[in-house]
């Protein structure tokens, strides 16, 4: 039998699933590893904590499955976009990883778009320049740790320092570059104009490629640090989202899907480059060669619940550790028990700021409403509405931009929770199916090894042979005329406390 690997770098763990060239996972393994917040707003992680957790899981579904390194016909890669890290000529990490999710650079941001200019940059880059972007962390370092930023000789993504640790090269692809502010979207290419314009010697990024070509082989280092086999091609692969797209099948127009990860992110497949004149949703080179995809990005979808879990949910995650449970199931049994609207209670998630579609770093997360009747019930509800507004108002502008939808699936560990999905068909008035397999961006990376390596003949092969849907779980008229009124309210709320968020920054 012949298999192929999906290393899916996220911001919480690295997963490695191990699939047979139908897509049946035969294998998987998570390792986790910890995000560090040295001030309000940052957000960094070590490289080697993720080369240690790749070397773990790989470790892992190799000994589990029993498989012969020398039958897996390659590995793909996937991963947390926009996050810098840093080598020197020995390729050594210079420091800590700055995340996606990190907000420190406005100020280099505003830079950019003043030495570029705005419209200039939407026609190259087609996105404006964002703190979450890699672009504007450069320049932080540069203006920050300049000596460390002389070191520098190779710049790099995260999930591209795996490949560095498993090939030995120096490489991206598109999809993971399109998150760069560097990157001649159109041209699929690096964009020399900005460079020049940002200072940038273009000796420091990786080499390009599409997704699904091969990038470099297992050396025999790697091969003794994973127990993968020598000369195993690592292809491209593609940023979390583009290969999750991949995973459910989202390769052709008016398909699209949501994540409830970390971030929430709604993500359409597009023939065509459609770029938003405002910047509020980004638009991205596809892993699918020659086509693009439209992209927003919330930054504390799960993170929201997650954080409330972790500050207020001690009872829930002792007596779901006591049952063998997820304590995230006892969390939304819990806000079942609140109707919707959760007894008058809206929560903005902007716990990291926010991207998509506000692009204010400063916006910080509130309960609107709150006062003694409410229960614990109501927060954690509230929470899970809060999180679907934000990803309705997201939907909105693609509406908006003519980027049809009619196909949406939903994914990401917030995807497991029937009511969460439920409340996403509600919102958004539309069916919201499930893939078959939990591993969409791993599955994607596989399927995407699986062209490279020649098992598919296309993107689009590969997943007609490994991709199966689930149940659609289809909107209820009724529900969604009852958070109407809510959704245009959240949608209030922000522009009424923008300039509070902006004061409270400042204090």
């Amino acid at each position: 039998m012949e298999y192929l690997l999906g290393i899916d770098l996220g911001t919480s763990g690295a997963k490695t699933v191990l699939f047979d060239t139908v897509g049946v996972p035969i294998a998987s393994h998570t390792a986790a590893y910890p995000l560090r917040q040295p001030r309000n707003g940052w957000a960094e992680q070590d490289p080697h904590d993720w080369w240690r957790a790749v070397q773990e899981t790989v470790g892992a579904v190799l000994a589990e499955s029993g498989a012969d390194p020398s039958s897996i016909r390659g590995v793909g890669l996937s991963g947390q976009m926009h996050g810098l890290v840093l080598l020197d000529a020995q390729g050594h990490v210079l420091r800590d990883a700055i995340l996606w999710c990190d907000g420190r650079t406005q100020a280099q941001c505003d830079e950019i778009t003043d030495a570029v200019g705005r419209e200039r940059l939407l026609s190259i880059t087609a996105n404006p320049s964002l703190p979450g972007f890699t672009a504007g962390k450069i320049l932080w370092v540069r203006e920050h740790e300049s000596e460390r930023y002389e070191r520098c000789r190779h710049i790099l993504l995260p999930k591209d320092y795996i490949r560095y640790k498993l090939t030995g090269e120096f490489a991206t692809e598109v999809s993971d570059a399109s998150g760069m502010n560097l990157l001649d979207v159109r041209g699929r290419r690096w964009s020399g104009e900005i460079l020049s314009a940002l200072d940038i010697d273009p000796a420091l990024l990786g080499r390009l490629y599409e997704s699904c070509e091969v990038t470099g082989a297992v050396t025999h280092a790697a091969a003794e640090a994973t127990g993968l086999s020598p000369g195993t091609v690592v292809v491209g692969g593609a940023g979390d989202n583009a290969a999750a797209a991949v995973g459910t099948g989202v390769v052709d127009t008016g398909k699209a899907f949501t994540t409830l990860g970390t971030s929430g992110v709604i993500f359409a497949h597009a023939d065509q480059v459609a770029i938003d004149p405002r910047g509020r949703v980004h638009t991205f080179c596809s892993a699918v060669p020659g086509a693009w995809t439209v992209m927003s990005c919330t930054l504390a979808a799960g993170l929201s619940l997650q954080w409330f879990r972790n500050n207020f949910c001690a009872a829930e995650t002792e007596a779901a550790a006591n049952l063998g449970l997820d304590p995230y199931e006892l969390m939304t049994a819990q806000a079942e028990r609140s109707p919707i609207g959760a007894n008058r209670l809206v929560y903005l998630p902007y716990l990291m700021g926010e991207r998509s579609p506000l692009l204010d770093s400063d916006a910080r997360g509130a309960f609107i409403g709150l006062s003694a009747i409410h229960t614990k019930p109501d927060l954690i509800r509230a929470v899970l509405e809060g999180v679907v507004y934000a990803q309705r108002q997201c939907l909105d502008v693609f509406r908006e931009m003519g980027v049809d939808v009619r196909d949406m699936a939903a994914c990401g560990g917030g995807a497991r929770s029937p009511l969460w999905r439920q409340m996403l068909a509600d919102v958004y008035g539309c069916g919201v199916k499930t893939a078959a397999s939990a591993e969409g961006p791993a599955l994607g990376a596989a399927i995407l090894a699986g062209v490279g390596a020649g098992v598919y003949g296309s993107v689009a092969q590969g997943c007609a042979a490994a991709v199966r849907s689930g149940g659609v779980q289809a909107p209820d008229k009724t529900r969604s005329a009852a958070y109407e009124p809510y959704y245009r309210l959240f949608c209030e709320l922000y522009p009424a406390l923008r300039g509070s968020f902006r004061t409270l920054a400042g204090l």
